[in-house]
C-alpha cells in the first residue's frame, strides 16, 4: 500500500503514513477496498457510541434532509433544535436550562471560556478572563481551547499564541505529583485549586475547566469521589464557574448520562460533543445551568456565540435520533452492565508483565504500560512502546486508540485509551483483548523486554 500523502491531494496528519480506505462500516466493524475487516475497540476516539450505520439514524437524516438541511439561526429557529434542546435538558443534571448547539466540541469549548466571560461581565465583574485548567486535560484544538488545555506536545508549537491560563496538577493518583496516598492526601490536588487562585488574584478568575474522567492524555484517570464536592466549594468561594469537560464523557461512555454525575457536585456549565453527534453528524453543545442562564437574561438579553452552523438542523434531527436511540436501547444502562467484564478484561492482560495501571469508569478505560510495577518506571521515549502495539493490533484487523505520550513528565509514558461502542458484545470485547495481548507479547519480543 503507497503512502496516501504521496497519491492523493489530501493533507493529511502523518505524512509517512498508510492509511488503508474505508469503503462502509456497521456495528463495531470498518470495511477497506481491500476487503479487510477491523473491529473498531476506539469507536472511532470515542465518537460512534451506538455503532456504525444504524438504519434509524440513517433514517431521520434523510427525513430531515428533505425538509431542509441548514437555516441560519440568528433569524430563524427549527423544531429540530428546540426538541434535541429538550432531549439534553431532560438527561442533563437538575440545574441546567439552556442548550447553545454548535458542531464540534472545540468549538463549543470556545464558546463556553467566553460565555463565562461575559457571565461575569454582565455581574460586573469584568476584571474576571483567566480559565484555570489541569495539566493533562485536554479541552480542544483551537487556540483558546489549546491554552486550556494542558497536553504539551500539542501546545508546543503554539506557545506564542496561546493565553496566560494558568493550571493545576491532575487527581493522577497513579503518580500522585505530590508523593501523597489516597485518602490520607487529603485531596492535596482538589485543594491546589484554591492556592492558584489566590496567587493568580481571585478578581482576575473566570472560570475552572476540567473533564470528570479524564480522555486521551491520561485515558481513564478518575478523581476520588470527594475531589468534585471539594472544587464546586472552592468555586463558589471565589464566585468562579465550574465547566465540566464531557466531550468524551457526555450521553452515557462512563454508565451515567454524564461524567459529573458520578460526583456530588452541579457545573455551571458543561460541554459535550461527540456523544451526542454519535459520528453521524458534527454537532456538540454548551449545557448552561438557569444560574448561568439568569446572568445574561437580566443583563444585556444577548450573547454573541454564533457560527455558521449553530442550531443546524439536520445536524440536531440526527442528535436527538441517536439520544432516542440509546434511550429505546437501554444503552447507557448496558455500558453500566457491561463495564465490569471489560475491566476484567483488561486487568487479564496484567499477566503479560508490563500493565502497570487499568482505570476508568464505564466504556472509558485506560491502561498504563511500565518496565517496573513497583517502581512504576515508564518505558524510554524513543522504544514507542504504544506506537508499536497500536500498530501491532492494527495488523491484526484491532482499532486501538493510544493515549498521548508523555503523561509521565511530558517525554515519557505508555497509554492505551479503551473505548468501545456502547453495543460492543462480550464475544468481541473478549477477541479484543485476545489481540491486544498477542500484540503486547509481540512488541515485548520485538524490543527484547523481559
Amino acid at each position: 500500500m503507497p503512502k496516501a500523502g504521496k497519491t492523493n491531494h489530501v493533507f493529511y496528519r502523518d505524512l509517512e503514513k498508510k492509511y488503508p480506505i474505508i469503503e462502509r462500516a456497521e456495528g463495531v466493524y470498518l470495511y477497506d477496498d481491500a476487503g479487510n475487516r477491523y473491529l473498531d475497540f476506539g469507536s472511532g476516539i470515542g465518537v460512534v457510541n451506538i455503532g456504525y450505520n444504524v438504519p434509524e439514524i440513517n433514517d431521520a437524516m434523510a427525513a430531515q434532509a428533505n425538509k431542509t438541511s441548514f437555516v441560519y439561526s440568528a433569524p430563524f429557529t427549527t423544531e429540530a433544535q428546540i426538541r434535541i434542546s429538550k432531549k439534553i435538558i431532560d438527561m442533563s443534571p437538575e440545574g441546567m436550562s439552556k442548550v447553545l448547539q454548535v458542531e464540534g466540541g472545540s468549538v463549543a469549548m470556545e464558546s463556553a471560556i467566553k460565555l463565562a466571560r461575559q457571565y461575569h461581565i454582565e455581574r460586573g465583574n469584568a476584571s474576571k478572563y483567566k480559565i484555570v485548567a489541569r495539566w493533562t486535560g485536554y479541552h480542544g484544538n483551537t487556540i483558546g481551547a489549546l491554552s486550556a488545555s494542558g497536553r504539551s506536545s500539542w501546545r508546543a508549537y503554539f506557545e506564542p499564541y496561546l493565553l496566560n491560563f494558568p493550571h493545576i496538577q491532575p487527581p493522577y493518583c497513579y503518580r500522585c505529583p505530590f508523593d501523597k496516598e489516597y485518602p490520607a492526601c487529603g485531596l492535596k490536588c482538589a485543594q491546589e485549586l484554591e492556592r492558584i487562585i489566590r496567587f493568580e488574584g481571585p478578581q482576575n478568575i473566570s472560570a475552572f475547566i476540567a473533564e470528570p474522567i479524564i480522555g486521551t492524555s491520561a485515558p481513564g484517570v478518575t478523581p476520588p469521589p470527594e475531589y468534585y464536592p471539594i472544587i464546586r466549594e472552592i468555586c463558589d468561594k471565589y464566585d468562579i464557574l465550574f465547566i465540566s469537560d464531557e466531550v468524551i464523557t457526555g450521553f452515557g461512555r462512563t454508565g451515567k448520562n454524564f461524567g459529573i454525575d458520578h460526583y456530588d457536585a452541579l457545573p455551571d456549565m458543561m460541554v459535550a460533543g461527540k456523544g451526542v453527534g454519535g459520528g453521524y453528524t458534527p454537532l456538540a453543545v454548551v449545557i448552561v445551568s438557569h444560574n448561568v442562564f439568569e446572568a445574561f437574561e437580566k443583563g444585556s438579553g444577548k450573547h454573541t456565540q454564533g457560527f455558521t452552523y449553530s442550531g443546524n438542523p439536520l445536524s440536531a434531527a440526527v442528535g436527538l435520533a441517536l439520544l432516542e436511540y440509546i434511550e429505546k436501547n437501554g444503552l447507557i444502562e448496558r455500558v453500566s452492565e457491561t463495564a465490569g467484564y471489560l475491566k476484567k478484561g483488561l486487568e487479564s492482560l496484567r499477566d503479560t508483565g508490563i500493565v502497570g495501571d487499568v482505570r476508568g469508569l464505564g466504556f472509558l478505560q485506560g491502561i498504563e504500560f511500565v518496565q517496573d510495577m513497583e517502581k512504576k518506571t515508564p518505558f524510554p521515549k524513543e522504544m514507542n512502546l504504544t506506537g508499536r502495539i497500536v500498530e501491532a493490533a492494527f495488523n491484526r484487523r484491532l482499532m486501538i486508540i493510544g493515549g498521548m505520550p508523555g503523561v509521565v513528565d511530558n517525554e515519557m509514558g505508555d497509554q492505551l485509551q479503551i473505548t468501545p461502542s456502547f453495543t460492543i458484545t462480550k464475544e468481541q470485547i473478549d477477541t479484543a483483548i485476545d489481540i491486544i495481548r498477542q500484540s503486547i507479547i509481540e512488541v515485548k519480543k520485538e524490543l527484547k523486554i523481559t
